[in-house]
């Protein structure tokens, strides 16, 4: 692997992630990591973001944690993944209460 190649992947593999949550139009929630989160938003409601999300639009950011190293983005996202909704939604009431 050449050395710019090499730059780049390690740019790729630590960089930092952040964990969200996106209420889409139907009232369902989606967990996913992101290096930008705006962004990976706009992926979603341009159809291009995760099979899940599509056809579900328009969908809302509703919660952001992070910035974690990869793997803890990774176990995070695991973690809200097994949660109820009832805990999902408490959540994202917290994010509302600290803004």
């Amino acid at each position: 692997m050449s050395d710019p190649a090499r730059t780049e992947l390690k740019k790729r593999v630590y960089a930092q992630r952040y964990v969200y949550l996106l209420r889409c139009a139907d009232d369902t929630l989606y967990c996913g990591i992101s290096t930008d989160p705006q962004a990976r938003l706009k992926q979603h409601n341009y159809g291009v973001g995760a099979k899940y999300t599509r056809g579900r639009g328009p969908c809302e950011l509703v919660h952001v944690e992070g910035p974690y190293e990869y793997g803890r983005a990774l176990s995070r996202e695991a973690e809200i993944k097994r949660m109820t909704r009832q805990q999902k939604e408490a959540l994202i009431d917290n994010t509302k209460n600290r803004c």
